[in-house]
């Protein structure tokens, strides 16, 4: 019924979150640069692998797919229509329950399954990053 719209709420708020880390990163970034341009063309960065807003913005795309999918999907089925109250579910008072307790349940764990798929996913990248630096380092 709304079981996407937990995924939604994630995303919008992990997508300001991205932004802001974006740009303080970006800031600090040229700081860094500013203070080290005597090493400037070595290779040297602030930081090696990938920032935690790129990081953020696997999260967003892989939230952003969901929401797509889901809502498409509840469009299909008639669950979703262009007028208030937008949602089939609400216009039935009856329905309501069934309809937070699918957001509580199947909402929430489609989100944290996701976030968890991410964090595996960002451990395995940094270990990743981490062997190569090491690698790079050893062969230098």
């Amino acid at each position: 019924m709304a079981c996407f719209t937990v995924p939604l709420a994630q995303v919008i708020i992990t997508t300001i979150v991205q932004k802001r880390l974006a740009k303080n990163e970006e800031k600090a970034e040229a700081i860094w640069h500013s203070e080290n341009q005597n090493t400037a063309g070595t290779g040297d960065t602030l930081q090696a692998g990938f920032s935690w807003s790129q990081k953020l913005s696997w999260l967003n795309r892989m939230l952003w797919g969901g929401v797509a999918l889901l809502a498409l999907e509840h469009l299909w089925h008639g669950e979703i229509v262009p007028w208030p109250p937008f949602l089939t579910a609400m216009s039935n008072p009856a329905d309501i329950g069934p309809m937070l307790h699918e957001i509580a349940t199947i909402g929430t764990g489609m989100s944290v399954l996701v976030t968890l798929v991410w964090a595996v996913m960002v451990i395995i990248v940094d270990q990743k990053t981490k062997t190569a630096l090491i690698a790079a380092r050893n062969n230098a």
